[in-house]
């Protein structure tokens, strides 16, 4: 399994903050650091299997921390099973547990952290890192432009339905 870098949705522009009648508050502005560019709406979380199709997903504000909301995620996984993440999501206590657990959880560390990895190790953990960013642009790219909803939980229900059936897509094209 693979633990996605949240990717956001935004519900507006930014010169329509002001105006928009779904979400309020700051919660919800967030930051895309690789664009550089602040966004209003939701970040998805994703757990997709190795080969992309999505296991787990919840919805969270935009400001929200991307490792706070790492222990949102159920983990309902069989013992034996391998998350690979990326550098993020270094949280020692949560990945002792899911050792005891009989689940190995994988985080590409930083240079200066205590725990590392051998090279080999290194290497194997950003090759399915790679794997995993085409699963998050095929869902970016399957997400229109705007999503038009009334209220918040239709919002959320339309890109729960998105996701949903960008997994089906997945199921049929491996079963044909």
């Amino acid at each position: 399994m693979l633990l996605q870098r949240p990717f956001p949705v935004a519900v507006c522009d930014n010169y329509r903050i002001k105006r928009c009648r779904l979400y309020q508050g700051e919660a919800y502005r967030g930051f895309i650091a690789s664009k550089k560019r602040y966004f209003y709406g939701l970040k998805i979380h994703l757990v997709v299997t190795k080969d992309g199709q999505p296991v787990e997903f919840f919805l969270t504000p935009g400001a929200d921390s991307d490792v706070a909301c790492l222990d949102l995620f159920d983990f309902d996984l069989p013992p034996g099973s391998e998350v690979y993440a990326d550098r993020i999501y270094t949280h020692y206590a949560l990945e002792d547990v899911l050792s005891e657990a009989g689940i190995l959880f994988k985080p590409l560390r930083k240079k200066n952290l205590t725990r590392q990895w051998e090279p080999w190790e290194r290497y194997w953990i950003s090759l399915h890192r790679k794997m995993i960013e085409t699963t998050g642009s095929l869902i970016e790219r399957i997400l229109p432009k705007s999503i038009h909803a009334v209220t918040s939980v239709g919002f959320e229900l339309k890109v729960s339905l998105f996701i949903l059936a960008m997994s089906f897509g997945h199921v049929l094209k491996v079963a044909t």
